[in-house]
């Protein structure tokens, strides 16, 4: 192979190689797909001409077990909207305790409260690992001053976001732990492929404000009604409806409400 040659192989080489770190970025990011974004039954519920048109903007990210996507008071960066991962939305105490107040998966959004402000109201913390889409938030006030199908689709699913707060609020006073415990999980399996959970009994506690020796109390007795199985860091649920059942009204009316609500927001 002569100089030539050489010098016109490397140049086709360098001209399929991104010629700045943006480039690169870009030509690696994963392709944002329609089939993709059905996972997630807020984009699923969009007109298709006005999902695709959000392609460019929409970015699939992973979202692992511990990650916090914005704190209380923090400006709202980004928009999320998960897939297989699992959101909880925490109010942090001034002297460090939290407590969740509502739980998102691919139902959903979160950091949708922008439209009433810059900053963030509460916390959100990735609680299941997993994968979802995130817009930024400029993208979304532009699109509530344009109005449209998107705006109105989430300014109905917080509706239903602040039903859901409203319900563990009255369930916080007037539950016992077993109880609370039980809507616990099934929140999560709402929101989850399979019915076992991966999540240890101190994360359970710090989410509910309550003592782990409490929720280790809990746990027990709910296993030995041969409702769940407990392993360290995995709970399988074996009876979901005796679940329900031992969850109590609260649940029952919670989810019903909810379901209204996010079929509202589907139409």
């Amino acid at each position: 192979m002569n100089n030539t040659q050489f010098g016109g192989l490397t140049q086709k080489a360098k001209n399929q190689i991104p010629a700045t770190s943006e480039a690169m970025k870009s030509a690696s990011k994963p392709v944002v797909s329609y089939s993709g974004t059905q996972q997630n039954e807020l984009l699923a519920a969009l007109p298709r001409t006005d999902l695709e048109d959000m392609f460019d903007h929409l970015e699939l990210v992973p979202m692992p077990f511990g990650k916090e996507l914005f704190e209380y008071g923090s400006k709202l960066e980004y928009v999320y909207f998960p897939t297989t991962a699992i959101v909880s939305l925490l109010y942090v105490m001034e002297d460090g305790a939290t407590t969740e107040i509502a739980v998102v998966g691919h139902e959903g959004a979160v950091g949708v409260s922008l439209f009433m402000g810059e900053r963030a109201t509460c916390s959100a913390v990735v609680q299941s690992a997993g994968y979802g889409y995130r817009l930024k938030t400029q993208y979304l006030r532009d699109a509530f001053n344009r109005g449209g199908a998107l705006p109105q689709l989430l300014m109905r699913y917080t509706n239903a976001l602040f039903a859901q707060m409203a319900q563990n609020a009255v369930g916080g006073r007037h539950s016992s732990i077993e109880q609370k415990l039980c809507r616990w999980l099934l929140d999560r399996l709402d929101r989850s492929a399979s019915n076992e959970l991966k999540v240890t009994q101190e994360l359970i506690s710090i989410m509910l404000g309550v003592r782990r020796e409490s929720i280790t109390a809990a746990a027990g007795k709910l296993q030995d009604e041969g409702l769940i199985q407990y392993r360290r860091g995995n709970i399988t649920v074996l009876d979901r409806a005796g679940l329900e059942e031992y969850a109590g009204e609260c649940y029952k009316v919670a989810k019903s409400e909810y379901d209204r609500l996010l079929m509202d927001v589907a139409r």
